[in-house]
């Protein structure tokens, strides 16, 4: 007498998959559409077992189907502005796992007036929100996951060419991003001796929920794919696939970067 076990369609049944067995946090899903969606299907393609998260009641609703297409063993309600909700979700995350192998930060915040106004109007309560959510719940995270992170890992979060050179329409996210990707290196100097290595991804710009937020935006795709070298812009699907394998052992002797996926468009002025 023989049994199956059901997988999920999108994971292969290949045990040499470069993450089988590993397991991680996924942050940031709002739809099919976002960034972190394609993250996690290809983590999930390459055979890492995952957990997503959702903002509140209201954006459940949209990504439970998706956490349910994907195979997520967990499924759990993340809002960093509340007190304790991060360190409640990692906790889970370690009673299901044990240990936790990589997590993905892909969450950001900006007042519109502050995204689209100069810089020094940004209200300090504006300027705290959006560092807060966007840049210091990735030092948060990581100090809560390192116990969980014994044998080593990769922490990896999302950033863009706002934080190297002024991006109009982007504002004070661009000082925010700039100070994200500062604390991806400070963090994998302090992080490194245990194994944990940490990065940020910047993707060139892509049509997602957060994007349609910025003024001017099929503004920037035009020029963008004008002056890529590939002569066009990036999908969210090649985002995913370059953060999956900062995930896989085939990274082990990176840390420390921030790694463009833009069609070469940051290498032109």
């Amino acid at each position: 007498m023989t049994t199956t076990t059901e997988q999920s369609p999108l994971v292969h049944t290949n045990q040499v998959l470069p993450l089988a067995g590993k397991k991680g946090l996924v942050t940031g899903v709002a739809n099919d559409k976002s960034i972190a969606f394609a993250v996690a299907k290809a983590i999930r393609e390459l055979g890492g077992e995952i957990a997503l998260t959702y903002q509140n009641d209201k954006t459940a609703k949209y990504t439970q189907p998706l956490a349910e297409a994907l195979g997520a063993k967990l499924f759990l309600k993340l809002d960093v502005t509340e007190e304790g909700s991060l360190e409640s979700v990692i906790e889970k995350c370690g009673a299901e796992f044990g240990e936790i192998d990589f997590a993905i930060h892909s969450m950001a915040f900006c007042n519109a007036d502050d995204l689209h106004g100069r810089v020094i109007d940004t209200t300090e309560a504006g300027f705290d929100a959006a560092m807060n959510v966007s840049c210091h719940s990735f030092l948060r995270m990581a100090k809560a996951l390192e116990p969980l992170m014994a044998h080593g890992g990769s922490l990896i979060t999302m950033s863009y060419l706002g934080a190297e050179r002024v991006v109009r329409n982007y504002g004070v996210m661009g000082i925010i991003k700039a100070a994200l990707e500062s604390s991806v290196r400070y963090m994998a100097y302090d992080l490194g001796p245990k194994g944990i290595r940490v990065f940020a991804v910047s993707p060139g710009p892509i049509m997602t929920r957060a994007a349609s937020g910025i003024a001017n935006f099929n503004t920037l795709l035009e020029n963008d794919a004008e002056k890529a070298p590939l002569g066009r812009t990036v999908t969210i699907d090649e985002v995913g696939a370059l953060t999956a394998f900062l995930c896989t052992a085939g990274s082990s002797g990176m840390t420390g970067q921030t790694i463009y996926v833009d069609a070469g468009a940051h290498i032109v002025a």
